[in-house]
């Protein structure tokens, strides 16, 4: 067969599935295919997704599978896509340098299919096939040759062979020679299946008649076409010398173990020659076509034809040695006497295993690094196991010695896989050192191990966990804004950016105003700080969520409730609610009838603190030197000490104290006008006294309406007022009445400077029934009087809800001399 018939059918790929193997989530299978050698770089041998589509359309189609080559030795020779699993050849292969005279020449390697979460594993197995690209070739181009005439019929002459790389039908095949009628070849086959000659005599000679022979002799193969080598036979004929050497036997054969030392005797060779004197002289020998690698592992002794080892052998490069051994007498025309010596290596078990460890890494051999996500039966390394010897010792039981966090599944032979066992957790234990054990079934056994190492690959499986389920913390109100509060701690144990925690308030209101008006925390720390002055009156606890966010992706997130609670201090004064004041002061009418101990009057007071801060008692601080008078400090009930009849004055001044307890206390007094009178019904009034009309006590709301009614009438009368005010100024350009400015707006005689829109109104509420009034739009606000604040801030619910909206024109729009705002009480505007 030609080169460009062999590149023909290089195209023609035979594919063998012959093992399939199943595990629970990772299936391998072995694929064979043929390629010839000496292929152009870049020929395709095969596409590994279409050979194994059936193994791929049981995996989602959504998957993007890679291929991936697990190579080793020769299989660089070879290169496989990523994206297809297309084997191609990348280096020219020659067989002969890849496999010597071995019948069998394959590479081997294994590919597996990623992601590993869908791995598949395919062993490969690609036979180089022979060409006839070698021809015979003899290693000398001329062999001589001398036989002594008296040589007989049927003597045999062993000759040189030829050598024939190449394998099969392309190897050396047979042997012709020149026809002769004196000579011919017959072809032998030795133990390796190595073909040779050996020249036999077929008449007597005569060195008289004839002295000598030149024959062509040709080796050739079975290639198509077949190829050939010659070499020249020169064959001298020699005077007879009587009597030639004579071995004992033709054939010896001898069984030599691979570890036999060094001089060992192999055999003791004994020739006879019947002559005496040097004609009886036997010289040893190798014949001269011997191979070099014979000569320098094998050594004969001339003289004694001991046959002795010089170098040590070894039965796995090579099984068997024919040695060809010549017996010569020293005589003239001597003719050698030949035998042939069949050296058959005994193996023993002195190779021990080989493991070679495929990792899924890149970089380090010794080290695969696995998610903690992955599932069980996730593919870790593929491990190949090797010996050199045969039979029993070359049979090797593999193990993995380790956690039992990894097993060792086989494959196909001499293959196994290291998957996972249970699902990893990094944060539980983040290495783990694992052996592979082979050891063989040779006596004795003979093992070997090798270490590597598993990395867990932190994944974000942890959410950040906070150190309580619950934070509860504590700040006296009036504060200043900026000031630490506490801190949360929320750690996560993967690492890196997975592990990195930052905090933050899930947004919420409090009283309608967002939570991040009050606190804000260091996003870096969980540290919380305040934003504003806390007042317990207002806003006595403070419930919000801080969240803790990893810097994974996707982040893992948690979160925990915290409870500010805003302790009380003594910032409020008590407020006399009843007897109702006038400029501090009240008038109580007292009956001039009233015995000791009635009741003449009933303080109440309010104080927006709590506890002790809120706890309220009443004393007399002044006015009561006589006591005609007693108060009752629990509940602020002014009785009479004496009857009345019985004080010569008609008016007393009492002045009261109510006083909290807190640690500092503070106080507020009042001066009670107690008159006597006869007729007391005439005088009652129930808000001076606290005394009952009806049912009880007259409701605060009814003092609130009446308030109220009184403002209204206030606001009323100003509104007048200014109607009449702005009516005297109607001429005024630089300034009109909002209210009758649409109306009287055809009667100016020109148009003011700027128009009033609906943005330049905006809705100003009353502060407890009273008007702010400014004078100037660029003069500063006036603040209010303390005692007016204190009061509006403590309104009832009620109350504020009864107050009127003031109609307020934006003095930005309106001429400087306006000195005073339009108010008007009005329904809520919407």
């Amino acid at each position: 067969m030609d080169t460009s018939k062999g590149t023909m059918f290089c195209a023609t790929l035979l594919k063998l599935a012959v093992l399939v193997t199943l595990a629970r989530h990772v299936s391998a299978k072995t694929l064979k295919y043929q390629v010839y050698e000496e292929q152009k770089v870049g020929t395709v041998i095969a596409r590994l997704r279409e050979d194994v589509a059936d193994v791929l359309s049981k995996l989602p189609s959504s998957i993007p599978l890679r291929f991936r080559a697990m190579q080793r030795g020769s299989a660089s020779l070879l290169s496989v896509r990523d994206q297809d699993g297309e084997i191609s050849i990348r280096t020219k292969i020659d067989r002969e340098k890849l496999c010597e005279k071995n019948l069998n020449c394959t590479i081997e390697f294994d590919v597996l299919t990623l992601p590993t979460e869908h791995l598949q594993l395919f062993h490969i197995e690609v036979e180089i096939l022979d060409i006839n690209d070698n021809a015979p070739q003899f290693a000398r181009p001329v062999i001589p040759i001398e036989i002594s005439e008296t040589a007989a019929v049927g003597t045999r002459i062993p000759l040189d062979s030829a050598s024939d790389p190449d394998v099969g039908e392309n190897s050396l095949n047979t042997y012709s020679l020149t026809p002769s009628d004196f000579f011919m070849i017959d072809i032998l086959t030795r133990t390796d299946g190595a073909k040779y000659a050996e020249l036999v005599v077929l008449k007597e000679l005569d060195r008289e008649v004839r002295a000598s022979y030149e024959l062509q002799l040709t080796a050739s193969d079975r290639g198509v076409p077949p190829k050939f080598g010659t070499t020249l036979l020169k064959i001298s004929i020699a005077d007879s010398n009587d009597n030639n050497p004579v071995f004992e036997k033709p054939s010896y054969v001898i069984n030599l173990l691979e570890n036999s030392p060094l001089g060992s005797l192999l055999i003791d060779l004994n020739a006879t020659d019947p002559d005496e004197g040097t004609n009886g002289k036997i010289v040893y020998s190798f014949s001269s076509h011997v191979s070099p690698k014979i000569l320098e592992t094998f050594k004969i002794n001339s003289d004694n034809g001991h046959l002795t080892l010089m170098r040590k052998v070894d039965f796995e490069s090579t099984n068997s040695y024919d040695i060809d051994v010549q017996a010569q007498d020293m005589g003239p025309n001597s003719m050698p006497a030949h035998c042939k010596v069949i050296i058959k290596v005994v193996d023993v078990n002195d190779n021990k295993p080989d493991i070679s460890i495929n990792l899924m890494s890149t970089g380090n051999e010794e080290i695969a690094y696995i998610s903690e996500t992955a599932p069980v039966d996730t593919f870790v390394a593929l491990v190949r196991v090797d010996d050199l010897d045969s039979g029993l010792n070359g049979e090797v039981e593999c193990r993995l010695h380790g956690q039992g966090h990894f097993r060792l599944q086989k494959t196909y032979e001499k293959n196994y896989m290291i998957l996972t066992n249970v699902t990893l957790d990094r944060e539980k234990k983040s290495e783990y050192s694992l052996s592979v054990i082979a050891e063989d079934k040779g006596s004795p056994s003979l093992s070997t191990i090798k270490h590597f190492t598993v990395q867990v690959q932190d994944e974000n499986d942890n959410a950040p966990k906070f150190e309580k389920s619950r934070y509860e913390i504590s700040k006296a109100e009036n504060n200043s804004p900026g000031a630490y509060l506490s801190s949360v701690r929320a750690s996560d144990p993967d690492l890196g950016p997975n592990g990195q925690v930052s905090y933050s308030i899930l947004e919420t209101t409090v009283h309608g105003s967002p939570i991040s008006t009050y606190v804000t925390i260091d996003p870096s720390n969980g540290d919380i700080y305040a934003l504003r002055t806390f007042d317990r009156e207002d806003v006595s606890q403070i419930s919000f969520l801080v969240q803790a966010r990893d810097s994974g992706s996707p982040p893992l997130r948690s979160n925990v409730t915290v409870v500010l609670t805003v302790l009380d201090e003594n910032d409020n004064r008590p407020v006399i609610m009843m007897p109702q004041l006038w400029n501090h002061t009240a008038d109580v009418p007292v009956s001039k009838y009233a015995e000791a101990g009635d009741v003449v009057t009933v303080i109440r007071a309010i104080d927006r603190d709590s506890g002790a801060n809120g706890n309220l008692s009443c004393s007399v601080v002044g006015g009561n030197e006589a006591g005609y008078f007693a108060m009752d400090a629990k509940t602020c009930e002014i009785r009479t000490n004496i009857s009345m009849q019985d004080v010569p004055q008609d008016h007393v001044e009492l002045t009261i104290q109510v006083q909290d307890h807190g640690s500092q206390p503070l106080s507020a007094r009042a001066l009670l006008r107690l008159s006597l009178y006869e007729n007391i019904e005439n005088h009652m009034n129930p808000h001076l006294t606290g005394g009952r009309t009806g049912d009880g006590p007259l409701d605060v709301s009814m003092i609130i309406i009446f308030s109220l009614v009184a403002i209204c009438a206030v606001l009323l009368l100003i509104m007048v007022a200014f109607a009449l005010h702005c009516t005297r100024e109607k001429k005024d350009t630089r300034s009109y009445n909002c209210r009758v400015a649409e109306s009287t707006y055809q009667q100016h005689p020109k148009k003011p400077s700027r128009q009033i829109h609906k943005g330049d109104i905006t809705l100003v509420p009353t502060v407890n029934g009273t008007l702010p009034i400014r004078a100037h739009h660029r003069s500063p606000t006036s603040s209010p009087g303390p005692e007016r604040a204190h009061m509006g801030s403590r309104q009832s619910q009620h109350s504020r809800q009864s107050l009127n909206s003031l109609v307020t024109i934006s003095s930005n729009h309106i001429p400087e001399n306006f000195a005073l705002e339009l108010t008007h009480a009005t329904p809520p505007v919407e």
